[in-house]
């Protein structure tokens, strides 16, 4: 048998340095002290990345703690669960929509 994914409208937002509070509050987690962000890594989680350092977010989901690295979309799923998708799967997989609420 084959299926066909059942058309759904999802929230996500990407990960990135520059958006690393709208990330956190979207997920829930992370958020900055002191002006850094938390949760981050440039060797010593909680200190600042610096450029060419990894970035990453702990995502709580179903399955326990994910990590979502630079680039990763955080997608909230539509029972409200949280999961990270990689970049190219995400654009094989979903397509912005209009927002009518705007």
């Amino acid at each position: 048998m084959k299926f066909r994914k059942k058309p759904i409208v999802i929230e996500a937002v990407q990960l990135t340095r520059s958006n690393w509070g709208e990330v956190c509050e979207f997920a829930g987690v992370g958020g900055l002290n002191d002006g850094r962000p938390a949760w981050s890594y440039s060797g010593v989680p909680g200190e600042p990345p610096e450029p060419g350092d990894d970035l990453w977010l702990l995502i709580p989901a179903l399955e326990g703690l994910l990590i979502a690295s630079e680039g990763d979309w955080i997608i909230r799923g539509v029972a409200g669960e949280l999961y990270p998708c990689k970049p190219d799967i995400f654009e094989a997989t979903y397509e912005p929509v209009e927002d009518s609420h705007e």
